[in-house]
């Protein structure tokens, strides 16, 4: 059902009361939209008068929200947030058939954006916009048609599909490897452990299975894979790292396992969408690519 033009009000107006109410001024929403600071008044106050509410309380030479129009702020500002990054999606692709995909930032860097080339030459009239996200969002507040999520199935509201699972291994340097003679698991806890703070049970888990002491472990806490990759390489302690993403410093020998004890935990790697997306063509075509591309590591 279309909404009355009353509810309609046009975008100048919004503009101008989503600046005024974001810099907590008349002067400031003026110098940044150009406008002189009369004209920015009364577009605030033909807003007000076409939606029939209050938005400003007027205090001397000052502006504040009412509680209704802070409310109002969030949703104007959200809106405008999305006419804009569909504006800026249509530029770069004018075509149409563009996939704003989110992604964990390890995973995209080293396993997704070295396979993006195929799936580009396999459908050239789709382009793909990356954004990185280390947790689960809600997709009603993102401008984003599909994001590759590691965990359970316990995205609600989605649709879903199981890309493959992930193995870690506890990993170090060399030097610190010789240094502490690793021979059984209990022997890693006399070294400093690197925590994931996405993952704050890791190395409990990883111990409880071999039959160690999983009880206060303590260490260095890290936000993102490539920090704690990092830090493992720099000799700061032992991490737990996925090793289909560390096959370069596997191989090349900056970091070995501390013990050769690999641990696959129940979470595996999604590729989750809004069902309202679902059927949206770019996206069909990447969740058909990437389900083919990983069904080596599924098997």
């Amino acid at each position: 059902m279309r909404a009355p033009r009353r509810f309609l009000p046009s975008l100048p107006l919004l503009a101008a009361f989503e600046a005024a109410a974001r810099t907590g001024s008349v002067t400031g929403a003026a110098r940044e939209l150009s406008l002189t600071q009369s004209a920015v008044s009364r577009q605030i106050k033909a807003l007000e008068e076409q939606l029939g509410i209050e938005l400003f309380a007027r205090e001397k030479q000052s502006i504040r929200l009412t509680v209704g129009g802070a409310a109002y702020a969030r949703e104007i500002r959200e809106a405008l947030s999305k006419i804009s990054s569909a504006s800026l999606t249509l530029r770069a692709n004018p075509m149409g058939g563009t996939l704003t995909l989110a992604t964990l930032p390890f995973f995209g860097a080293r396993w997704l954006t070295p396979r993006l080339p195929r799936f580009l030459a396999a459908y050239p009239g789709v382009s793909v916009n990356l954004v990185t996200r280390i947790a689960p969002f809600d997709f009603r507040h993102e401008v984003i048609d599909a994001a590759i999520h590691f965990g359970g199935e316990t995205w609600p509201g989605t649709g879903m599909v199981r890309l493959r699972p992930e193995t870690v291994l506890p990993v170090c340097t060399p030097g610190l490897r010789d240094q502490y003679a690793f021979a059984d698991p209990a022997d890693l806890r006399a070294a400093p452990l690197l925590h994931l703070t996405t993952r704050p049970d890791a190395w409990e888990r990883w111990l409880r299975r071999y039959g160690a002491d999983a009880e206060n472990v303590h260490g260095m806490l890290f936000d993102q894979f490539a920090l704690l990759a990092q830090a493992a390489v720099a000799g700061l302690g032992i991490a737990l790292l996925p090793s289909f993403l560390m096959e370069e410093e596997l191989s090349s020998g900056r970091l070995v396992p501390a013990l050769p004890l690999p641990y696959t935990p129940e979470e595996a790697y999604y590729l989750c969408w809004p069902v309202e997306r679902a059927e949206h063509p770019p996206m069909m075509a990447f969740r058909e690519w990437l389900v083919a591309e990983t069904a080596p590591d599924r098997a």
